[in-house]
């Protein structure tokens, strides 16, 4: 099965973590298909904290991609924040 899950990246107290499209037998870091934005947890000040490449996701959930719990969450958020 595809999945959009999140891929962890960034350095030891620092995580960075990118968006994927990937078989769900892959491992978290491993081999993906698409990287389609990022999440930075730590993010702090005017920098960016989420992006994602909407028209991309769309495209993924159509042919059958499932998203992770996590980021149907950041993509909630973040479409609450961008309605507001």
């Amino acid at each position: 099965m595809v999945v959009i899950r999140l891929s962890r990246g960034g350095a030891k107290k620092r995580p960075f973590y990118n968006i994927v499209v990937t078989d769900s037998r892959n491992r978290r870091d491993g081999r993906f298909i698409e990287r389609l934005g990022f999440y930075n947890p730590v993010a702090s000040g005017a920098s960016e904290s989420f992006r994602i490449a909407q028209d991309r996701l769309t495209h993924w959930e159509g042919v059958g991609a499932q998203m992770s719990p996590t980021v149907a969450r950041l993509v909630a958020q973040a479409g609450k924040k961008a309605a507001v």
